[in-house]
């Protein structure tokens, strides 16, 4: 009854407008009023240690770093390279679009960030080139998603919080779930652009323009290369290579490219103090919700519930595919993973299942909620851009994210594709 009442306060502050990391500490400084008062003097210092954590430098370190590279050149050299690349092929800007999310995703870690940087570039660009408006968001939207998936992910760092998994590891866990839906939508995109005549005039290959842009890009190139090499081989942690990131971003727009200015960087900085700064917030919160869920045994009793079902593994991860689907619909990323990992993870593990391969599954599961209405911030961002109605770019969007829901089906059915890299490169599963 207790914790019925907690979620209901939850539910009433969230429904309210109240911001959810307040929400959460709201809902839970109630419950422990009524219920606990003892340990009320507490509440400070679980906060404290909730956001204290050597893995939350890496967060801020990796979302300057994609900033810095929208204001330093960065960015426009990955599209500038991709461009070229994909010049002759059938799609088009829409191969485009989706190459340089790949790109992108592995060196800002945000889905969100993608949108904005590549959006703001791209979806005018293809609506020049005859792509329909719902259809260039859609694309672009749809493509981000590999941002938190494909190495860094800012998700897989507050999941590593959690589940206690190594951070390389779960990168590496998510690498090919990510390429696969790269490649699964690069396939779409060309098959739907010949169905519909889209981009239909396709430059001939330039080998001299096409080696000015290689020569050009290859600064910017080697930024994601340098970031998973050096925490896939154990060189140094995700926080370091972060450090590292800002720094080399910080060179290149200054002395290489010369487009990075001091006023820049400090909108930079603004920019991701105000966005790491809510997410440690929620973290914090959450932490004293997730204390409170293991007083009253609320994992065990889960657990209990589940096992007591006799599911065979499968139906059990395709049913909690649907319900963290339905979760990522209506509450961000950081804060379902702060919600759902400590209930969910040890029933995957009573089953068989990899800290890993779940945490491949949740990221992969929630990034779709970021297309998905009411909440998608994606959708929100890519508004900003083209002033279009989210429930219109969502429609532009749908036949993409399709591929996004079959990548989670294989990932959770069949562990290798989660599993495979990391024990290749000698990580534990767990």
């Amino acid at each position: 009854m207790a914790m019925l009442i907690l979620l209901v306060l939850l539910i009433i502050f969230a429904a309210l407008g109240v911001p959810l990391a307040f929400a959460i500490g709201a809902s839970c400084v109630t419950y422990i009023t009524t219920n606990a008062p003892t340990f009320l003097g507490m509440l400070p210092q679980r906060v404290w240690n909730g956001a204290y954590s050597e893995l939350m430098i890496a967060m801020p370190l990796f979302m300057l770093a994609g900033e810095l590279m929208n204001t330093g050149g960065i960015t426009q050299r990955i599209i500038d390279f991709c461009m070229e690349i994909l010049r002759p092929v059938r799609g088009g800007l829409g191969e485009v679009n989706i190459v340089a999310s790949m790109i992108f995703g592995g060196i800002s870690g945000s889905s969100v960030a993608d949108t904005s940087a590549l959006g703001s570039i791209l979806i005018p660009a293809m609506e020049k080139e005859g792509y329909p408006s719902d259809a260039s968001a859609g694309i672009t939207v749809a493509s981000s998603t590999m941002g938190m998936i494909i190495p860094p992910s800012t998700p897989m760092i507050v999941y590593s919080m959690i589940s206690g998994g190594s951070v390389g590891a779960l990168f590496m866990a998510g690498a090919v779930p990510g390429i696969l839906i790269g490649l699964t939508q690069l396939v779409l995109v060309y098959i739907i652009s010949a169905k519909k005549g889209w981009h239909p005039q396709r430059e001939p290959f330039n080998g001299k323009r096409c080696a000015h842009a290689i020569l050009s890009g290859i600064p910017a190139l080697i930024m994601p290369l340098f970031i998973i090499i050096c925490v896939s081989f154990g060189i140094c942690t995700a926080s370091e290579s972060a450090g590292v990131a800002v720094l080399y971003a910080l060179l290149v727009g200054f002395f290489v490219y010369r487009e990075l200015t001091w006023k820049a960087v400090w909108e930079a900085l603004k920019k991701t103090f105000i966005s790491s700064s809510s997410i440690m917030l929620i973290i914090g919160f959450t932490t004293i919700f997730t204390w409170v869920l293991t007083m009253q045994n609320v994992p065990q009793t889960v657990g209990a519930f589940f096992m007591s079902l006799n599911m065979p593994t499968w139906a059990i991860a395709l049913l909690f595919c649907v319900m963290i689907l339905l979760i990522g619909t209506f509450i961000d990323v950081s804060p379902a993973i702060l919600l759902l990992t400590p209930i969910l993870l040890p029933v995957m593990q009573s089953y068989g299942i990899s800290t890993l391969q779940f945490g491949a599954m949740m990221i992969t599961g929630l990034a779709i909620g970021l297309v998905t209405p009411p909440v998608g911030m994606c959708l929100n961002a890519c508004n900003k851009i083209n002033r279009m109605p989210i429930v219109d770019i969502f429609k532009g969007a749908a036949p993409y994210v399709v591929c996004n829901v079959i990548v989670l089906l294989a990932i959770s059915l069949w562990a290798p594709l989660t599993t495979w890299l990391p024990t290749l490169l000698g990580y534990s599963l767990n």
